[in-house]
């Protein structure tokens, strides 16, 4: 931890001297809350919890102009823990800049990246399809799309907007000696904006080799999913809809396999299912309502379905300073294992309820 500390010190001393030349900015957000798991036998797990509402972190952006409308960019943005001042990532034993890390360059033709970034199929689901935006116990995360939400050694091409359209394409190489295709990700992503209308098809490609230990087999844990997301901002609320497709042993969210609900035999997460969800987020002065109800159709023989109700609510005391509470249930059928979460936590129960602050800087 503190070589951390010693790194991003000297990254800010960088910065400073490098004004002259580069436009940084030092940016971030604190999000610390109490999170109360509750299992479906009824324990309840209380804790103080980080990055509840979205992620706590500490980031640096620069821009830098080139000239002839061409300009170089790069984000280097670290997750940290509020709870305990551990690296967020990887449970503290993560990269230094786990949450994105790319350098890039942007112009007329659109915007080139490289380097550790979040994948398309997330993005459309925080970004378009949740009223939650991907936190607090309500989060579509919980059962929509897959748990890895970041492609490492990646390049990304970002189309200008032209007529409210916009698309990106996504691949990141596995680098797996001997096998090229082993843990490659590849995607891509067509948007539409015009107005209040916002509307996103994203499709994500992962391959993932799971090697086990001398007694257990390797196992793949491969995922493609396909996602339809959109909202319509109507003013007095924003109404928010989505459908995925997903296919593969690893294309849904975490499945807790310390089998919590305490089924005779542990079951495995689907391999085939459909998404659905809906939603709707509507402010009433300085406090915005959030609901959403979000459906796991299995379509595997044992019908693993389920679904989540979530609720919830900030209140916006300042123009970077807010207080959310929340509350999520979900009902798991024919021995499925799916945990409310929220944004940095997989969660450990059936139910959660959580209440906490969030202040940007």
């Amino acid at each position: 931890m503190k070589k951390s500390i010693f790194a991003l010190a000297a990254l800010a001393a960088i910065g400073t001297c490098a004004q002259a030349q580069t436009s940084i900015t030092l940016y971030g957000l604190v999000d610390a809350g109490l999170v109360v798991d509750r299992s479906c036998n009824g324990c309840n797990n209380p804790k103080l919890g980080s990055g509840v509402a979205s992620g706590s972190r500490i980031g640096f952006r620069g821009n830098e102009d080139l000239g002839g409308g061409l300009a170089a960019l790069f984000v280097l943005e670290t997750g940290f823990q509020v709870d305990t001042g551990r690296l967020d990532q990887s449970g503290g034993a993560g990269p230094l800049f786990g949450r994105q890390a790319f350098v890039g360059v942007n112009g007329g033709f659109g915007t080139v990246t490289l380097g550790r970034q979040y994948n398309l199929d997330y993005l459309t689901i925080t970004e378009v399809a949740d009223p939650f935006r991907g936190g607090m116990a309500g989060s579509a995360s919980n059962l929509v799309g897959y748990s890895a939400r970041r492609m490492d050694n990646t390049i990304q091409y970002a189309t200008p907007t032209v007529g409210g359209l916009t698309g990106t394409v996504a691949y990141g190489f596995g680098e797996t000696a001997g096998n090229q295709s082993a843990n490659r990700s590849y995607g891509g992503a067509l948007g539409y904006v015009n107005g209040p209308v916002t509307v996103r098809l994203a499709h994500e490609n992962k391959n993932t080799t799971t090697v086990g230990s001398a007694t257990v087999v390797s196992q793949s844990s491969n995922a493609k999913n396909t996602l339809l997301a959109g909202n319509v901002n109507l003013g007095i609320a924003t109404v928010f809809a989505g459908y995925g497709v997903n296919k593969g042993a690893g294309s849904s969210p975490f499945w807790n396999a310390d089998n919590p609900y305490g089924a005779a035999v542990p079951s495995t997460a689907s391999t085939d299912s459909r998404d659905a969800l809906l939603g709707v987020s509507a402010p009433f002065g300085a406090t915005t309502l959030m609901a959403s109800y979000v459906h796991k159709d299995d379509r595997n023989l044992a019908n693993r379905d389920a679904n989540q109700i979530g609720v919830g609510a900030s209140y916006a005391v300042s123009k970077r300073t807010d207080f959310y509470a929340a509350y999520a249930h979900i009902k798991n059928r024919n021995g499925a294992a799916y945990t409310v979460g929220n944004a940095t936590d997989a969660g450990t129960g059936c139910i959660a309820f959580n209440v906490g602050v969030r202040h940007a800087f």
